[in-house]
Order: C-alpha cells, then sequence, then structure tokens
C-alpha cells in the first residue's frame, strides 16, 4: 500500500499540462491547452487542459480530473498503478506498506507471474537461437515469412523445444514455484511442458509485460491444432486483450486509425514494413472489452481481412458492438487467396495502403449487399434483410449518424425511408424499455411504456417532474460555491470563509436535501469546517470519492474563457468582479434562494398538517401553533422573495 505522504507527493508534483502532453499533441489556446480529446477523438475545441487549477475536462465526452485521473483513465491503470506511473515520471521514491498479509501475497503472485513469463519469452528466444533444431526449424521459419533480427526481437519470438519436460526442468532448477508454472500454464499437470515443438508468440498487456503465449506447430499433424494458447489466468483474460495493442497504441493514438487483422503473422508483417497501427483479435470474434480498449487510442477502426467467405463472415463479427461504442468502421476485403501477411509481402507498404484507401467499405453497407445477395427474391429473407440492417443501425447512438446511414442504405435495400425509421425506433424503444425494466426496484410501481415509434419521429425520453427533482438544483449551485470557493473570505473583518458563512446559515435545513451525494459533500465539508481546516478545491479534486472528484471537475472548469482582448485590445473592461472572484455575492444570493425553497417546503408540510388537524377537529392549541407558525414561515418567505425580485403568488 502507499503511503498518503507519497500519494500527496505525487499529486503535488504532478502537472496536468505535461503529462496530458506525454500522449497528445496539445495547442496554446489563453491559459488553456486545447486539442483532440484523447477518449473520444473528436477534433474540437472541446477538450481543456487548466494547468492553474491542474486538471483536464472534455466538454464532448464529460471525462475530467487530476493528472492521477488521466492517467488512470488513459492508460487503463488502478489509483495505485497510476501513482506508481506518475512517480516514475517525476523520479519520487515511493513509500509502500502493507496493511495485510492477504493482499501481500496477492501483490507477490501477480508479480511472480509476470517474472515466470518473461523467463519463459527468455528461454524459448535461447531454444531459436541456440539450438539446431531452433534455428533450422523455428527460426528460419520466421526469416522464411520475411521477418527481420530487429521484428524477431521486438516481439521476442521463441522456440519451445520438443522435449518432454526440458522447460519445465530448468524453470525449476532456477528456483520458479511448480504451481505457478502450472497455473499459468506452462506446465500440465503432470509436469509436462505445455508447448512443446512450437513457434512462441509472447502476449503483452498494454504496459509491455508478458501475459500468456501463442503456440504455432512447427510439423504437420492432423490431430493437432495448429495454434494453441495459455489458458486465462489472473494476469490474462482473452477477451480483453488485443496481441499487438502495445506496440500499435502509440501510432493509433498519432494516425487516429487503428487497423484490425486475424493473426499474429499478420500484425508482425505489417509493422515490419512500417506499418505499425495494427493489432489483432487473435483468431477469436471481436469482444465488447477489445471494441472499447480499440475506442481508447482511435475512433475510426479498419478491419483487414481475407476475401473469401470465411473472411467476410469474420469481419462481420462484432460490428454491433463496434457500432455501439460509436466507432467509424470499414472493411478491407483482400484480393482471393491473399491475407495481410501475404499480400503486403507480394506488394510493399505503399500499394498496400493504396489498396486500403480504395477499396475500403462501410461496414454497414457491406452488410447489407452481402444479406441481400444472400436473400436473392425471397420477399421473407429480404423482409428479414430490411429488420438486420434496422437492428444494425439502431445501435448507433448519434442520431446523426443513424439518420446518414438510413439515407445511404434506403436504395439500396428499395425501402421507404418512414419504414425504415419506424424499425429502428422500435427497436431502441423495446431496448429502453428493457433497460427500464431491469433499473426497477422491487415493489416500486412500473414505469409507464412508451409509445410505438412513428416514421421520422425517435421514441421520446421521459422527463422527471419538477416535483420528482425536488430542490437539487438549488443544492448542486450551493455546493458548486462551496468546492471552487469555501476556503475564500467572505468577510475581511470577522475572517470568516465563504464555507463557513454558507454553513452557519443553512445549519438548521442541512437535513432537507434532496441529492444524497450533494448532501454528503456539504456534510464532509461542514467537518472540515469545524475543524478550522480549509475547504480548498484540491481536497476534492485529489477525493478518494470518484463521484466526488468528477463533481470537483465539472464545477471547477467551463467551456468559456474570460478574452483578455476586452481589457488589452478593446478597451472594454468588467463593470463588477469576475465571476470566479465574485464570491460574497454568489454566496448570499445562493443561500436566500436555497433557503427560500427549503421555507416554501416547510410552508407546505405545516398546510398539510393543518388542514388535516381542522378536518379532524384536532386540539385548538395544536391548530393555533400552526397557524402562528404559517404566518412566520409567510413572513421571511415574503422577505426572501422580496430581497430576490421574486414574487410570491
Amino acid at each position: 500500500m502507499i503511503s498518503q505522504k507519497s500519494i500527496q507527493e505525487v499529486q503535488d508534483a504532478a502537472r496536468i499540462e505535461e503529462v496530458v502532453g506525454d500522449f497528445v499533441e496539445l495547442r496554446r489556446r489563453g491559459v488553456n491547452l486545447a486539442g483532440l480529446c484523447p477518449f473520444h477523438h473528436e477534433k474540437t475545441p472541446s477538450f481543456y487542459v487548466s494547468p492553474s487549477k491542474n486538471i483536464f475536462k472534455c466538454f464532448g465526452c464529460a471525462r475530467g480530473g487530476t493528472p492521477v485521473n488521466f492517467v488512470m483513465e488513459h492508460e487503463n491503470l488502478s489509483f495505485p498503478d497510476a501513482i506508481r506511473y506518475l512517480a516514475r515520471k517525476y523520479r519520487i521514491e515511493l513509500e509502500e506498506t502493507v496493511n495485510d498479509d492477504l493482499a501481500l501475497q496477492e501483490q507477490q503472485v501477480l508479480e511472480s507471474l509476470y517474472l515466470i513469463n518473461q523467463f519463459a519469452q527468455d528461454f524459448f528466444a535461447e531454444q531459436m537461437r541456440s539450438t539446431d533444431l531452433g534455428k533450422s526449424v523455428c527460426l528460419s521459419y520466421f526469416k522464411h515469412r520475411g521477418f527481420d533480427d530487429a521484428t524477431i526481437e521486438k516481439f521476442g519470438l521463441g522456440f519451445a523445444p520438443g522435449d518432454r519436460d526440458r522447460f519445465t526442468q530448468v524453470a525449476v532448477a532456477k528456483g520458479y514455484s511448480i504451481e505457478l508454472l502450472r497455473k499459468l500454464g506452462l506446465t500440465t499437470s503432470f509436469d509436462n511442458d505445455f508447448f512443446r515443438n512450437r513457434a512462441m508468440f509472447p502476449i503483452h498487456n498494454l504496459s509491455g509485460k508478458v501475459i500468456a503465449f501463442a503456440g504455432r506447430i512447427m510439423h504437420k499433424d492432423p490431430k493437432a491444432p495448429k495454434y494453441i494458447n495459455s489458458p486465462e489466468t489472473d494476469i490474462y483474460t482473452k477477451s480483453k486483450v488485443l496481441y499487438g495493442a502495445f506496440f500499435a497504441k502509440k501510432t493509433i493514438r498519432q494516425q487516429d486509425e487503428c487497423f484490425l487483422v486475424e493473426g499474429y503473422t499478420d500484425v508482425i508483417s505489417l509493422h515490419r514494413s512500417g506499418i505499425e497501427n495494427v493489432v489483432a483479435s487473435s483468431g477469436t470474434s471481436l469482444t465488447s472489452d477489445q471494441v472499447k480498449l480499440i475506442k481508447r487510442f482511435s475512433s475510426k477502426l479498419t478491419i483487414l481481412y481475407d476475401g473469401d467467405a470465411a473472411g467476410i463472415r469474420a469481419a462481420l463479427r462484432g460490428l454491433d458492438m463496434a457500432l455501439e461504442e460509436d466507432l467509424n468502421v470499414r472493411v478491407v476485403l483482400l484480393p482471393d487467396g491473399e491475407d495481410p501477411d501475404s499480400y503486403i509481402q507480394k506488394v510493399g507498404k505503399d500499394r498496400f495502403l493504396k489498396y486500403v484507401q480504395e477499396n475500403a467499405q462501410d461496414i454497414i453497407q457491406l452488410e447489407t449487399a452481402l444479406l441481400l445477395e444472400q436473400a436473392g427474391n425471397d420477399p421473407t429473407r429480404r423482409a428479414a434483410v430490411i429488420s438486420q440492417i434496422a437492428y444494425s443501425i439502431s445501435r448507433i447512438h448519434n442520431p446523426l449518424r443513424r439518420d446518414e446511414y438510413v439515407r445511404n442504405v434506403r436504395e439500396t435495400l428499395k425501402v421507404d425511408e418512414g419504414r425504415l425509421l419506424m424499425e429502428i425506433n422500435n427497436i431502441r424503444k423495446r431496448d429502453y424499455e428493457k433497460f427500464t425494466r431491469k433499473q426497477e426496484v422491487p415493489g416500486e410501481k412500473p414505469k409507464e411504456s412508451l409509445p410505438s415509434g412513428q416514421p421520422g419521429q425517435s421514441f421520446p425520453v421521459p422527463v422527471p417532474s419538477p416535483a420528482a427533482i425536488g430542490d437539487v438544483f438549488q443544492e448542486k449551485d450551493l455546493v458548486r460555491l462551496l468546492i471552487t470557493a469555501g476556503n475564500k473570505i467572505f468577510d475581511e473583518k470577522a475572517r470568516v470563509s465563504v464555507a463557513e458563512y454558507v454553513l452557519m446559515n443553512i445549519e438548521d435545513v442541512l437535513g432537507e436535501f434532496d441529492h444524497p451525494l450533494y448532501h454528503r459533500v456539504v456534510m464532509e465539508i461542514r467537518t472540515l469546517a469545524l475543524d478550522k481546516r480549509e475547504v480548498r478545491l484540491d481536497f476534492f479534486l485529489n477525493h478518494p470519492d470518484p463521484e466526488i472528484v468528477q463533481l470537483a471537475v465539472n464545477f471547477s472548469s467551463s467551456p468559456y474563457e474570460y478574452s483578455e482582448n476586452w481589457a488589452q485590445k478593446w478597451e472594454i473592461f468588467l463593470s463588477q468582479s469576475h465571476p470566479d472572484e465574485n464570491q460574497r455575492l454568489d454566496a448570499e444570493n445562493l443561500i436566500k434562494r436555497f433557503k427560500l425553497r427549503k421555507i416554501r417546503r416547510f410552508k407546505a408540510r405545516n398546510a398539510e398538517k393543518l388542514n388535516a388537524m381542522m378536518t379532524a377537529g384536532g386540539p385548538e392549541s395544536e391548530i393555533e401553533v400552526c397557524l402562528r407558525l404559517h404566518l412566520r414561515l409567510k413572513e421571511i418567505e415574503n422577505q426572501l422573495a422580496k430581497e430576490l425580485g421574486t414574487v410570491v403568488l
């Protein structure tokens, strides 16, 4: 466990513009840096880095946070691993302790698994380079595929000898645990080597650590599979890994495009030829986690598969998941009999890229053409094609992209645009109803079903009524002020901070918050104030609760900046304090609006109680108390409304 002192040291040292700049090319825009959002990849000025507040924020995809949050999001790291990453960058030595033996053991096991896999990679590489069989069988195979020494070393390729247990014996003799060798699948339950007489392809995680292996057989055996893979372990989940992602991620970001192929040798051949933004699904169907992994680096996916029927089917697998993630998906079907490896060796990099550019097809248009070809003139099958294409288009969240696809395929399908839109809206309506049913709490009244989709319309999303919303808008504004300006001085003479002033004035209604998160934040700020600690923005930006961190980022960032040109060029000056420095007026008005809402709530409750007692003939003394309270609440309401310039009906 990393000590709190070390965490604070890293958080203080890390500068957001430097951290983001490691991964994204940024351009200067006033006091902020703006450029390509590394998460949703839209080239808009919606992605901001604020050096003064030490945060980033994208107003397109709503991600935001501190340098630690950026590294966690961008590199898919846990909080401790993000701290370690930044500590290495800023050369900070971490103090790490272990708070329980079990956590220490688990961490040691994971580290041991990585170490054993690295040892295995080194062993296989040495076997290929130093043994006669390795050189004559495996190394010559790689050379025949056109892999030079630099490429072989880069990908850590090697050879597993055909002996029954040579690797296992060497590993155990070096002190590696036989239990962990079995756990990794390198050794069988009978203590034999799992990989034998195979060309070895190490599989890396995004940090470059070896997490698994794939082995290609080196001799013809109709009973043996061509490739075998390591089993899933604590460090390897096949559905979450893309082969070559570690080597490709930087280039994918730079070129804002990812090529997807099927095999290991396809990836390596393209890399060797200078096309490095390529990964492989390793012969499996594309999974949701793999699609999300691609989207972290680019929103553009180009699938390069064989031009035969199997290649086409493979290209269409995972289509709906990619569309749901709003990826821009294209497919390139290579000439018959070619795969990416063979074709690039035949034509070279330039002609290969030219072919890709000229033959890339939109995935939905390709699917439409293929399904119509299979359906022929059968009306039933053609109707099924329309339903299938409507389903695929319905996966797209962006309504503008959906409409564009509808216009593109309606002519091919020979179907009325309204009919296609109605089918899409009905599918989305069913999906929404299914989702809302899952969200229902047992015992609650079921939500009303949505009206059927009509041609040219999107089904409505229910909006909560003002009564259901309560006072969350006022509560949110109050919390915004406390987080962003809580430490600022409200009264110079009394040395009262904004947080202290606000809390003194809402103490009597602290239990009346509607939103649990806002109430939690206010109560935490109250504790800070009672302990005479400053209510600072960076406390919330580095809070252990991610909900509070996101709240602080949203409150402290804005897509709008006050241009210095107003004063410097045009000599137009603000007639009052800058909004960020106008906390006194902000606090006074916020408290009045907040208390007005709560007073009206008290008055409504009291009126209900009064009516109930008068209807039931309750005690006159209690009725009189309620009447006096009603008059007093009315008096306070009128005074607050007058100060705010609002009308009481």
